[in-house]
């Protein structure tokens, strides 16, 4: 009985971990429309999150925003 609970235990453990897949970051750029797309490969959420990251910078006196999503 105890080797099934240990077991059990094993595999909850292991099914609660965040899972290292392929994570796809697309970031969309405006005034302009352009689409960029960046694949993190065996990634964990965490990292693949902290590097998928937006921003806005101005040049010449344009300002261009970059929005980019995680899935």
């Amino acid at each position: 009985m105890k080797k099934v609970i240990l077991f059990a235990a094993v595999v909850s453990a292991f099914s609660l971990a965040s899972c290292k897949k392929d994570r796809v970051c697309t970031c969309v750029t405006s005034p302009g429309g352009g689409t960029t797309v960046v694949t993190y490969t065996a990634s964990k959420s965490g990292p693949a999150n902290a590097a998928c990251l937006s921003s806005t910078e101005t040049s010449n006196g344009v300002t261009s925003t970059t929005t980019c999503t995680l899935k």
